[in-house]
């Protein structure tokens, strides 16, 4: 089968990639990591290495701040709908699949033009713009959350939980030895996180001195984040040196074998981060992005902290605040780690999977 697969949010749909490996997929996404920036996106580097066929589209979207980016980005969004029609003419797919964001608006409504069948995946609590948008044209829509049925017709609309990548299905949580020294994992997500690196630029040589840190920064060129944590970590002594580990990204492999060995996460609040921490069921302390499409974030981490495995750190709060929350936490890594409060059933890529093949089918 040839499938047209749209990020949109890249974990969910290479979760699907990893299991779909006797189909033909064709991937349309972001080559860069942010608008007027040249560093290389996640996506374009991963499936780049994996030899999964790629294509950029130069599309606009709807901002939710003004920047001087905002009316160019706008006056893509006509050539983004003729480089989609273009594409799916030429590849002749059997089916596409959108995962939210603004890429998928071009490509589901060209492809609705050429009458290809369309499946939506929506990973929130809620429901993106994109995906309320497009769910007229759409044949299916798979949630991940029960609460996001009220947003689609119920006749398209079928629960089948947040496909998890193959990696974190297979990490297991390690528990601290007596007398080891903890290990704390810090990513911005994919493209990296400045406030999350500045944060840790103000607190890391204090939080050396009670744990060993692995920080994911990004490689965002207009703030040169890893270049200048690289410089204050060559001006440490050699204990607090060792301690501390620096990625501008992690592969997915990297990233399973970190989630499994970790004690502690500090991390946006992204719905893919929180439910594979979720999944394993791992200690975490959430900064949610404080202008998020509805608030989602907050209440992404909101969502964890009532099972009971997470905490909240909010921008505003001081630096003394997040060490002093951080140094609770690994205090008592017991109370949030033995929960088990899984929310995600493994078999959610299969089910996703299921609906494309019937939908394609019909």
């Amino acid at each position: 089968m040839k499938i047209v697969l749209i990020g949109g949010h890249f974990s969910p749909a290479f979760s699907l990639i990893q299991k779909l490996k006797d189909d033909d997929i064709l991937y349309i996404g972001r080559k860069y990591a942010l608008e007027g920036d040249s560093s290389l996106s996640f996506e374009f580097r991963t499936l780049d290495s994996l030899g999964i066929k790629f294509i950029r589209i130069n599309t606009g979207r709807f901002q939710r701040r003004l920047s001087r980016y905002t009316i160019p980005s706008l006056a893509k969004v006509p050539s983004g709908f003729f480089q989609s029609y273009k594409i799916l003419r030429k590849f002749r797919p059997d089916i596409v699949v959108g995962f939210g964001g603004y890429l998928s608006v071009p490509v589901v409504l060209a492809a609705y033009l050429l009458k290809i069948p369309i499946v939506l995946h929506e990973q929130t609590l809620e429901a993106g713009f994109a995906n309320k948008m497009l769910a007229r044209f759409a044949n299916k829509i798979c949630i991940s959350h029960a609460s996001s049925f009220k947003y689609f017709s119920k006749q398209k609309t079928v629960l089948t939980g947040n496909p998890i990548r193959d990696e974190i299905l297979q990490a297991k949580g390690v528990k601290l030895k007596e007398n080891e020294i903890p290990l704390i994992y810090i990513t911005g997500g994919s493209l990296g996180s400045h406030k999350i690196n500045l944060l840790l630029e103000k607190t890391i040589e204090k939080m050396l001195n009670f744990a060993n840190v692995i920080h994911q920064t990004g490689d965002a060129k207009n703030f040169r984040d890893f270049e200048r944590l690289t410089d204050m970590k060559n001006k440490m002594n050699e204990k607090l040196k060792k301690r501390y580990q620096l990625f501008k990204f992690l592969s997915p492999d990297q990233v399973g074998e970190v989630l499994r060995d970790c004690n502690l996460v500090i991390a946006r609040s992204g719905i893919n981060t929180v439910s594979e921490i979720i999944y394993l069921a791992k200690p975490a302390i959430f900064i949610p992005l404080p202008f998020s499409q509805r608030n989602e974030q907050k209440k992404n981490a909101e969502m964890a902290k009532k099972l009971g495995i997470a905490e909240i750190f909010e921008e505003n709060q001081s630096t003394q605040q997040f060490l002093e929350l951080v140094k609770k936490m690994i205090s008592n890594l017991d109370k949030y780690r033995d929960k088990n409060p899984s929310a995600q059933e493994e078999g959610a890529s299969e089910k996703v999977i299921d609906v494309i093949r019937q939908t394609a089918k019909k």
